[in-house]
Order: structure tokens, then C-alpha cells, then sequence
């Protein structure tokens, strides 16, 4: 617990003055006020984070958690839990959607194993960070220990630390792979927000809408039976979570300790996220939303967290890919701050005033 909690003590404010500073000039650019939409904003805090007008994303870098979940006996996925190891071993191979994604964006892309039912080979290129192989079902108690989630969230903690002693790191994003993990970040969203699973609750994997009704009766039995206090993140974490879900929220946290900003993914990425803004809020500061899925209960997500997503492209994917997507995006909006011309350096009368 020392760790998580220095991690988050060292989490400074961004540069509120560079951030103003990055307003006024995109105000005063030569072109109509606002008409970049959401491009503008988000180029304003990446200024702010870097205390510098010129912003340059040079370093990316996405870090896929991996996990299993005891809650998947209760037949919540298409998928058999077997598929997650495999999916790790198409990560290192460079055969996934994320890595196509990832390099099409100039990002390096790496697996964590936070809590796979399998032993990899320790030669394995990968982020070797296992706190126990999967949670527990958690509709016969606990997902896991309060102690392994926060090793968990160390876990995550720890792997941006590992980043940083290779070289810095400009912008990195967060992403997911763990059949079943729709079914705990479903439950994690209910449990802070207090509304019905049957309105957070999506389809996952692809299931009909009788294995969608035994989801949602899922997440409610495990609600009832470990009574998640929204008041305590780690225990929310602890109670019905997932270990990659505790990885993804260490990784937003050491983002924002160490001054980088940090795109969540989709509706996995996001809960992790939630985790993390619900235990240190200053991290919030450092935190974009890549896309919206289209599971039900990501908006909520949002909503809690006050993001608007940079993309809303019907994925529901994970694994990074709309993160990937919205490194583009990100990098596009430094340019548009440093690059267009003010009115006064054209020479134009400003029609704005």
C-alpha cells in the first residue's frame, strides 16, 4: 500500500498557465473560434502537461493488461478462458488488431500479464507482473484479496516505472485483453454509480440475448453477495474487479505521477481508469478518453470521469486499438496549436472580436 500511496502523493497539477496561455493562442488563431471542436481542448492540457506550447509526442507507447476471471464458469462469454494466453502469444507474434493499429499510429505496443491462468515462459517479451493466476468467481465471494488488488494497481504502477528507466515516454495508452472482463468492469460502473447492471450491461464477446440475461444476473448476484462500497475503490476493485482491471488503473496512476499523459481505451481501459480517478482524483488531470464502445455502460463512464471521447467508432474491440487510433488525433492537435498562424501574425483582421 506504501507504493500506491507515495505514487499518488508525487502526482503534480499540470501547468495552469501554460494552459491558458494555450487558449488565448488557440483563440487568436486565424480562423473561426472554437472550430476545431474538441481538438482544441485537448491540445490546451496536452500544453499544460508538458509546460510547453509545442507540444511533441515523439515517444508512444500502449500496454495491453491481460487477466482471467473465476466469473466466467457462470458461461457471461463466447469464449473459453484458454484465449487469453493465446491472444498474448498473437500480441508478441505482432498478429492482433493492436498491432497493426499501434503501428499505423508509431506506437510501441506491450503486453502485461497481470493475471493469466497460464505460465509463460519467462523468456517471453512481455511485462512479467503476475499477482495470482485470476480472480475468484465473484458470485461465490470476493473477486480477490484487498492485498492482491493493490498489487495489482502496483503492478500497473510498476510497468511505467520500467518504461522510464528505457527512456522517457511522451504519451502512453492503455488497453485490455481477458475473456469475461466486460462482466467485472460492468459491475465496477454499478457499483460506483448505484444503477441497475441491466443498464450497464452490453453484449460483450457477442453473446444473445439469453446469455445477456444471465450476465446481468451475474453482476447483480455478485453485487448483492460482496456489497461493493463506492466509497472505497479498492475494495470495489477487490469485490467484484479484475486483476488487469487493477493493472490499467496502475498505469493511469504512474502516468500521471511521472507527468505523461494517458488514453484509456474502451470499456475495460475505462474502468480501470475510473478506478484510478476514484483513488487519486489529480490523476483525472492526465487522462483522455480514446473512444466510446459500444458498450451501454462506457457513457456512464465518461459521464463519472467528465471525458468526452476523441472517437466514436462502434468498436468493441479493446486490447488498445482506439486508443492507438487516438494517438493520431492527439498528435494532430499539437500541431494545431503550435502550427496555425494568429491573426495578427497573418496579418487579418480578427472577425472573432
Amino acid at each position: 500500500m506504501k507504493q500506491l500511496e507515495q505514487t499518488i502523493a508525487s502526482i503534480k497539477t499540470p501547468d495552469s498557465s501554460v494552459y491558458e496561455a494555450a487558449l488565448a493562442r488557440l483563440a487568436e488563431q486565424a480562423r473561426p473560434a472554437g472550430s476545431l471542436g474538441i481538438l482544441e481542448d485537448a491540445s490546451a492540457r496536452l500544453a499544460g502537461i508538458a509546460g510547453s506550447l509545442d507540444v511533441h509526442l515523439t515517444n508512444k507507447t500502449l500496454i495491453t493488461c491481460a487477466g482471467d476471471h473465476g466469473v466466467v464458469e457462470e458461461g457471461v462469454s463466447l469464449f473459453p478462458q484458454e484465449v487469453t494466453p493465446q491472444m498474448v502469444d498473437n500480441f508478441v507474434n505482432d498478429g492482433a488488431s493492436i498491432n497493426v493499429l499501434a503501428r499505423h499510429a508509431g506506437a510501441s505496443i506491450k503486453a502485461a500479464d497481470i493475471g493469466v491462468n497460464f505460465d509463460f515462459d519467462p523468456a517471453l517479451p512481455i511485462f512479467h507482473k503476475k499477482v495470482r493466476k485470476g480472480t475468484a468467481n465473484f458470485t461465490k465471494g470476493p473477486a480477490m484479496s484487498r492485498e492482491d488488488a493493490v498489487a495489482s494497481i502496483n503492478a500497473g504502477i510498476g510497468i511505467v516505472d520500467d518504461l522510464f528507466e528505457e527512456k522517457r515516454v511522451d504519451l502512453l495508452g492503455t488497453g485490455d485483453m481477458g475473456i469475461g472482463n466486460t462482466t467485472p468492469s460492468a459491475a465496477i460502473i454499478a457499483a460506483f454509480s448505484g444503477m441497475d447492471p441491466k443498464e450497464l450491461t452490453g453484449r460483450g464477446t457477442g453473446i444473445d440475448d439469453a446469455m445477456l440475461e444471465n450476465k446481468i444476473r451475474v453482476i447483480r448476484e455478485g453485487l448483492e453477495l460482496n456489497k461493493p462500497d463506492p466509497n472505497d475503490p479498492i475494495g470495489v476493485l477487490s469485490k467484484v474487479g479484475g486483476l488487469e482491471i487493477g493493472g490499467l488503473a496502475g498505469l493511469v496512476i504512474g502516468a500521471a505521477a511521472h507527468g505523461i499523459p494517458v488514453v484509456c481505451d474502451g470499456f475495460i481501459s475505462t474502468a480501470g481508469a475510473l478506478i484510478a480517478c476514484e483513488l487519486a482524483p489529480q490523476a483525472k488531470a492526465y487522462l483522455f478518453a480514446g473512444h466510446r464502445s459500444i458498450e451501454v455502460g462506457h457513457r456512464f463512464m465518461h459521464e463519472r470521469l467528465n471525458l468526452v471521447p476523441l472517437l466514436d467508432l462502434g468498436f468493441r474491440l479493446g486490447e488498445g486499438t482506439g486508443a492507438a487510433l487516438a494517438f493520431e488525433l492527439l498528435d494532430a492537435s499539437t500541431r494545431i496549436l503550435a502550427e496555425i498562424k494568429t491573426f495578427e501574425e497573418v496579418a487579418i483582421k480578427n472577425a472573432n472580436r
